[in-house]
């Protein structure tokens, strides 16, 4: 096990022709010419707050998967991935985003289950069928857009209102709805391989030179909610929760200890033994979605091995 002070909590790197600088929820981004670096690093969220304590690995992990699902998809929708000089950084092409979330969703849980059990038969505009438990699959999966954010919590928004919003024009909304069908079923396709069931997941696009461009993390467990199929059927009949592939296990940790993200709540400290297992978690999340072994990275340079890998790259010889 790495030790917990080699875990990256930021960077603060000045690489040569950078024009921007952006520190996302885990990611550090930084813009060069017309090239987005994204650092991956191990910070970690949860109810919208970044957690005090960086979780060895987890970078590398999320980094990695999003890397493995964007090369498995891009004869489906091209993306913005051009490169992934170090285990924690993707390089890429800068786009303009659309500010939406594309959210669709196989299985009536989380929030489209908060939203049915208040009584809603509608989410997003979309309907839901009656007489549904919680975790059972919807006849065929629903988009449910989302408006993104710059602070707070994203919100629901329907096709109808982001076309007539002139949010994105409906010729682009058509072919985003398109992909994301594409890619939720080639996601479904590949968990299940893995014995997995990809619940809901979220896509983020851009365009660049008038082309819709896949941009961001793709079917990585902190974009994404996956069962366990063995069992998923018994667990059903019996009105049993579901298995999850998720950092569910997190925000339950943190639930137990009083803390749900709301005013006034003090967020609790995490013990070493507790970071510890979210690492080894993560790692077990790598080799369960790609079906691959995780080969640790060197850790005890971290910054120092991210920024000559980087300089690399930009020299050209990477």
């Amino acid at each position: 096990m790495a030790k917990l002070a080699d875990a990256i909590m930021e960077t603060r790197f000045e690489f040569p022709g950078q024009t921007n600088f952006y520190r996302g929820k885990v990611r550090d981004v930084y813009t060069i010419d017309d090239k987005l670096v994204m650092v991956a690093s191990d910070r970690i969220s949860a109810f919208d707050h970044v957690l005090p304590r960086a979780i060895p690995f987890k970078g590398q992990v999320l980094n990695q998967i999003a890397a493995y699902f964007l090369k498995a998809t891009e004869d489906i929708a091209p993306n913005w991935l051009s490169s992934t000089p170090d285990p924690n950084v993707a390089i890429g092409v800068a786009c303009e985003p659309f500010k939406v979330e594309m959210v669709i969703r196989g299985y009536l849980v989380g929030h489209s289950w908060r939203e049915y059990k208040a009584g809603k038969k509608t989410i997003c505009g979309v309907p839901m069928p009656e007489g549904m438990k919680e975790s059972d699959p919807f006849p065929e999966p629903i988009i449910t857009p989302a408006t993104k954010a710059e602070e707070g919590h994203d919100e629901d928004i329907s096709r109808e209102e982001i076309i007539a919003q002139g949010i994105v024009s409906e010729e682009d909304y058509i072919q985003l709805e398109q992909y994301t069908r594409a890619l939720f079923q080639r996601g479904t396709e590949m968990a299940a391989r893995q014995g997995l069931i990809l619940v809901d997941t979220k896509y983020e696009f851009g365009k660049k030179d008038g082309k819709i461009i896949l941009i961001d993390e793709i079917h990585t467990p902190d974009s994404s909610r996956y069962f366990y199929k063995d069992g998923y059927e018994e667990r059903q009949a019996k009105g049993e929760r579901q298995k999850q592939l998720s950092k569910e296990f997190v925000r339950e940790w943190l639930m137990e200890h009083g803390f749900q993200g709301l005013e006034g709540q003090l967020m609790p400290v995490m013990p070493d033994t507790f970071v510890e297992q979210i690492s080894e978690r993560y790692i077990e999340l790598y080799e369960r979605v790609t079906g691959q072994h995780f080969v640790k990275a060197d850790t005890e340079t971290i910054e120092k091995r991210i920024e000559e890998n980087v300089l690399g790259y930009i020299s050209g010889e990477k």
